[in-house]
């Protein structure tokens, strides 16, 4: 049985919408671009789509540098996808508090005029030092403003999985971008994520770290914006259930820096 990588999406936003891509580099924080912003609100806690379920329908785009952002009956905008030097300011993302830097006025006013809610979008530069979990870290791993690690990884057989079981009890297939992975594989047996150690995809080697306990932003339907509830977390909890929640997916560390390639296969270090 061969496995390999079957789609690979990056988040530039925090909470807000995917790119989906041929290839992507892997940077020590994750994918590159995966995360690099994060929308706050005016007392620089971030904002995601547990409270927030609309910024599920901003779409982003990254073309030559420059980023996009584009929603429904709203003119679009855009901004550099790696700002220069900007003021920097204090911000927070679940317990870690991190220097970031505001990108600009006119960003801040269409995402709150468009999300109805005063907020704003900051950066994370290079020099910004946001830990991995230490009881997980082996060399002081840093990650972008994704929850805890730099990616997560989750396969089509765990989808189809967890599908036939929602499906039997009446209710409606839910799509891969219920769970907002960084890379979707295929080719294994079901949950085969959850056994992971080290594993190598293109030029990039990874680590496997910790299964993934899901929220209620998997509820959200992200073409809409809209909670569905209360599946997937229903059918999880009566077979992914455990002490730290229902669990799909694995988060991963990168080991070794590269390319990763849609068609890579997949191979144990």
């Amino acid at each position: 049985m061969t496995i390999s990588l079957h789609a690979i999406h990056i988040y530039p936003v925090k909470a807000l919408g995917v790119i989906s891509l041929a290839e992507s580099l892997v940077t020590p924080r994750g994918l590159q671009y995966d995360r690099r912003f994060m929308v706050v609100d005016p007392h620089d806690k971030c904002l995601t789509q547990r409270d927030h379920p609309k910024m599920a329908t901003v779409w982003v785009e990254i073309n030559n540098g420059e980023a996009t952002f584009s929603a429904p009956d709203v003119e679009s905008i855009s901004f550099p996808a790696t700002p220069g030097v900007l003021p920097t300011r204090k911000v927070q993302v679940w317990n870690s508090v991190v220097h970031a830097h505001a990108v600009n006025d006119q960003v801040d006013q269409w995402l709150s005029y468009y999300l109805g809610s005063e907020v704003r979008l900051v950066y994370m530069p290079d020099s910004a030092e946001r830990r991995v979990d230490a009881n997980y870290a082996t060399n002081n791993e840093v990650v972008s403003f994704a929850d805890g690690y730099p990616l997560l990884i989750a396969s089509l057989e765990s989808l189809n999985d967890l599908n036939a079981r929602v499906v039997g009890d009446g209710g409606v297939a839910l799509p891969m971008n219920r769970f907002r992975p960084n890379l979707v594989i295929s080719g294994c047996a079901a949950y085969a994520e959850d056994r992971l150690g080290e594993i190598v995809i293109g030029d990039a080697t990874f680590r496997a770290v910790k299964p993934c306990a899901r929220c209620q932003v998997t509820t959200t339907d992200q073409a809409a914006g809209v909670v569905m509830g209360p599946e997937p977390l229903k059918t999880l909890a009566t077979y992914r259930d455990s002490p730290n929640g229902v669990l799909f997916g694995m988060n991963l560390i990168p080991v070794r820096l590269g390319t990763v390639r849609v068609g890579d296969v997949v191979a144990l270090a």
